[in-house]
């Protein structure tokens, strides 16, 4: 598939560091930072960054040719930005198939260069008609092909493949195992 219009050279910078902004008065809270709601509101922008590297931005949308759909993602609050502030957002492909592409949004403060936030992505072509998964373009593919390449060489973020929850001492890790513990030591009390 030929598309409508032209693609921007391919950035192979590792990570790719293309994405710019500034927090904007609307996206401030009562607390006086930018809200929770908008640092996804930022890393969506940078992805569509990201996807006009791959040539599946929202003019490929548009010509109805396809589209991308997240399927999961995964925000982490490492400081807060507040209003006017400078925003830098880097990519780092993790890895592709025929039909994904991971990769992590690192945002940093523009100006003194501290992590704000990171953002892990799962990402799904589509099919523009029916709405299911499909394969990428071929020039996608040969474009996530030499970005991946490219984006091995850098290790692997340190946020990234994080699940969720609250850390405890191992003794109360498991609260079943602890229960069992208990349970355990009044039988044997009773016996």
């Amino acid at each position: 598939m030929s598309l409508p219009y032209p693609l921007p050279e391919l950035d192979l910078s590792a990570p790719l560091d293309r994405h710019r902004a500034h927090v904007p008065p609307e996206w401030i809270d009562a607390n006086g930072h930018m809200n929770v709601g908008y640092y996804v509101v930022a890393f969506d922008q940078a992805t569509e960054t990201f996807c006009q590297q791959l040539g599946v931005s929202w003019e490929y949308t548009a010509h109805r040719l396809g589209m991308v759909f997240i399927l999961e993602a995964h925000v982490t609050y490492d400081r807060e930005v507040k209003q006017g502030d400078p925003l830098r957002v880097t990519t780092q492909l993790l890895d592709h198939d025929m039909k994904r592409a991971h990769f992590f949004h690192a945002m940093y403060h523009g100006g003194d260069g501290w992590l704000a936030s990171t953002n892990e992505l799962l990402m799904m072509h589509m099919d523009y008609g029916s709405r299911r998964p499909a394969p990428w373009p071929a020039e996608t593919l040969r474009r996530l092909a030499a970005m991946t390449a490219a984006h091995r060489l850098l290790p692997w973020p340190a946020k990234a493949g994080r699940t969720i929850g609250i850390r405890q001492p191992s003794s109360q890790a498991d609260p079943s195992s602890a229960m069992e513990a208990s349970l355990r030591q009044s039988a044997a009390r009773r016996d």
